[in-house]
């Protein structure tokens, strides 16, 4: 098994679809917190394979994420990987793991990545818990980044702007933010999340910016979904636990899969 990131993702890529039996496939999605269950209503489940299963994956270390990846069929013939789960920057595993899915998912053949995670809201005046967010651009402090060297990407726009515009089409009600990532693993201080409120962020998580940029330096366009699932510490006085961030996911889960189901239909 190889050392370099990128020829051990190809090596990942190459065992994916000899165990699906596909040769290409359209578009993948990483489900987080509480977002797997969202994955039952995008398609018809072809095939399933253990995270282990494939050259550079490891198990997810976190309860709730997971650990394999799915493929479906859509009703209009598409093909989706699923990533159940996802490996965390506070893991330890180092910055590679962290975006191993979205280069395999590149190698593979893979347009069009869909990123979800569960969030804070850091605006709760206008946000409730179970809302669904369109990440609009993000604020990186996780003091990492999946790339060394020379190479330069362009970061004007993560997020695509003609992604989010289709899934506004599907549901207008949707809101825009500015998702900002910490490493991890201990929720912010309510003096953080003052912090984060003047420098504009909207939603604070533990995921999502490093795969986006890995995601961009391989040409993929993104998409990026946060599902609101607490107010940010300190915001309304209440402590926070990863139980009801899964609750919460669970709960607005069926939502989720439909409209994430409409996407992939129509990329």
């Amino acid at each position: 098994m190889s050392t370099n990131p990128y020829t051990l993702a190809q090596e990942a890529a190459a065992a994916l679809k000899a165990a699906t039996g596909l040769e290409s496939f359209d578009v993948a999605l990483v489900m987080g917190s509480g977002w797997v269950p969202a994955a039952q209503a995008i398609g018809q489940a072809v095939a399933e394979i253990p995270f282990t299963d494939l050259p550079g994956f490891s198990a997810p270390a976190v309860a709730g994420h997971g650990g394999k990846i799915r493929v479906v069929r859509t009703d209009t013939g598409r093909h989706a990987l699923i990533f159940l789960g996802r490996t965390h920057l506070y893991e330890g595993r180092g910055v590679d793991p962290v975006v191993h899915g979205v280069r395999t998912a590149a190698a593979a053949g893979v347009g069009t990545l869909v990123l979800t995670n569960a969030a804070g809201g850091l605006r709760p005046e206008t946000q409730k818990v179970g809302d669904p967010v369109l990440i609009s651009d993000h604020i990186n402090l996780t003091g990492a980044v999946p790339i060394s060297g020379t190479t330069f990407i362009d970061l004007t726009e993560v997020y695509s702007k003609r992604l989010r515009a289709l899934v506004r089409e599907i549901d207008p009600t949707l809101a825009e933010g500015v998702y900002v990532a910490f490493r991890g693993p201990t929720y912010e201080t309510p003096a953080e999340i003052r912090m984060l409120r003047t420098l504009g962020g909207d939603m604070i998580g533990m995921s999502t910016v490093l795969e986006a940029i890995a995601a961009r330096e391989a040409g993929l366009e993104v998409l990026g979904v946060s599902l609101v699932t607490n107010p940010g510490a300190g915001l309304v006085g209440e402590p926070l636990n990863h139980e009801e961030v899964l609750e919460v996911g669970k709960a607005t889960a069926a939502r989720m899969g439909v409209l994430l189901a409409k996407v992939v239909d129509r990329l």
